[in-house]
Order: C-alpha cells, then sequence, then structure tokens
C-alpha cells in the first residue's frame, strides 16, 4: 500500500471519487485533468494515472468538426462517454452536459444528466454556468450525481460574451465571478472550472471555496490544471489559446508515418511477405 494520495495512484482499488478529489485540495495537492472522446486515448490515460477524464463538449470541434461546441448532441456525446468509461478503471469520467440539455430548469437537467449515467456510465456531469445555474446543480445534487461546475469562459455562451474573451477582469466583473463561484458551491457542486480568468482572481477564489478548483487559462494558483488533449499533444493546428502548452507535435509525427504509409504503397513496398498470408 502507497502513502501517495489517490489522485496519484494511492489507494490501489476502484475509482478516484469525488471525495478524493476533496481530500487533494485538502492536503494541497494538485492534479490533473484532460479531455478524451475514444477509448484508445482513455486507455493510455488511465494507465499513466491522469486522475480525471473529461468527455467534452468540445468534442463538436475535436471529433465533429464544428467551429463551436453549440451543435453537439446528448446523443453524439453518450456513445463517447462510454467508450472512455468501457477503456477506463482508475479515472473518475466526467460527461460534460451539451448546449441545450439543462438550461431550461432543473428538471430538463436532471433527465440529461440521469442519461449520461445510466446510458454513458460516467461518474460525475459538468454544467456551464454561474449563480442562475444553482438551481440545476442543486437538483442533480439532490438527486446523486456529482456535479463539476464551470464558469468564467464559458464556450457555450461565446455569442453572449461577444466571442474567446477573459472573463473577471475589472473590479464589477470580478465580484461577479467570486459571486458566482460561491454560489455553484454552496449549491452542491463538487470542484469547478474556471476558464480564462485572470489569475488573482482564480488565486482568490481557490482561497475561498473548499472544492476543489480546476484551471484552464486561469493561471498557477488552482487546484488543478485541464487541458484539451489534442491541443496538448500537438495534433490540432492552427493559433493556439495562450494557456496551451504543447507537451508533443502529433500532427507531424502522423503526417510523416502516413506519409511513409502512401510511398509503400505506390512503390510496392507494402505488403511485403512478411504482411502476407501463404
Amino acid at each position: 500500500m502507497t502513502d501517495e494520495p489517490a489522485v496519484y495512484g494511492g489507494k490501489a482499488s476502484g475509482r478516484i471519487r469525488t471525495r478524493d478529489l476533496l481530500l487533494a485540495k485538502q492536503q494541497k495537492q494538485t492534479w490533473s485533468m484532460l479531455t478524451s472522446y475514444d477509448c484508445y486515448t482513455a486507455e493510455i490515460f488511465d494507465r499513466v494515472g491522469v486522475p480525471v477524464l473529461l468527455v467534452g463538449d468540445s468534442a463538436a470541434n475535436t471529433v465533429f468538426g464544428h467551429s463551436s461546441t453549440i451543435p453537439v448532441t446528448v446523443d453524439e456525446l453518450l456513445p463517447l462517454v462510454r467508450a472512455v468509461v468501457g477503456a477506463t478503471s482508475r479515472a473518475l469520467v466526467v460527461g460534460d452536459l451539451p448546449f441545450g440539455s439543462y438550461e431550461r430548469d432543473p428538471g430538463q437537467a436532471l433527465t440529461t444528466a440521469v442519461r449520461f449515467l445510466k446510458e454513458g456510465g460516467c461518474q460525475a456531469v459538468k454544467l456551464e454556468g454561474g449563480a442562475r445555474m444553482a438551481p440545476q446543480i442543486a437538483k442533480l445534487v439532490d438527486a446523486g450525481i456529482p456535479v463539476m461546475a464551470h464558469i468564467g469562459f464559458t464556450p457555450q455562451s461565446e455569442h453572449q460574451l461577444g466571442g474567446f474573451r477573459v472573463q473577471g477582469r475589472g473590479e464589477d466583473a470580478a465580484s461577479a465571478l467570486v459571486a458566482d463561484a460561491r454560489a455553484v458551491a454552496d449549491a452542491g457542486a463538487t470542484a469547478v472550472v474556471l476558464e480564462m480568468v485572470p489569475a488573482d482572481v482564480a488565486k482568490e477564489i481557490t482561497g475561498l471555496l473548499d472544492i476543489p478548483t480546476i484551471g484552464i487559462g486561469a493561471g498557477p494558483d488552482c487546484d488543478a490544471q485541464v487541458l484539451v488533449w489534442q491541443d496538448m499533444l500537438g495534433l490540432r493546428r492552427g493559433r493556439l489559446p495562450r494557456f496551451v502548452k504543447q507537451y508533443a507535435q502529433l500532427d507531424a509525427v502522423i503526417e510523416t508515418a502516413v506519409r511513409e504509409f502512401v510511398q509503400d504503397v505506390r512503390h510496392g513496398a507494402f505488403p511485403a511477405a512478411e504482411h502476407s498470408f501463404g
């Protein structure tokens, strides 16, 4: 038995639980979260010890090729959730409730979240919005569903927010963001994502809340950090957000390999005898 906290591989049996995330905050142990949308990446991320995997509505961009997260549907996300859950044994898997599936009222939110747990098999759900979503969060928590909140820049509201813009700059905006953080925590959220907010505001919120904060473009003082895996591993082309650090260049690796395959087939080098049946 190891003395490592559960988020780093301790407590050798079973999945990470929301209580493990709370304990990590109390012990000042920071942890990582990655998006995942398929069985292969999920198995790798789980194997190397990423404690939380988010099947994000960012699949709209990274899987389905949309320009925003808005078009993706519940029925499109649920098979991805099942794939990630089925390929993992350790990570806590969070399903992202897509735009239009929870905003109307708490009852709609509960219906959608139940589908994610029953049909997708995930252990928690995430939804966007601060104080205005507190009734939805409370309803889900009352039903026994762990909820990860998401405030700051909320991609599903990009049209209302005027595009990809840092949130919480200025005294009034910062105060509103703090109020949102308090509201989701009071409603029972088990953690809260802070996206594209000033580092000092994220630090203040992290110190105020008993639940973990998960930063994405929110500075170094959050309790955890999350990235979209295609951004982190260099599969995405084009301009990247400032907060992304790339740890590999898979785009170049894949391009080189595919070019070699194309040439091998063209010139008869593949398949060779060792790739053929007698």
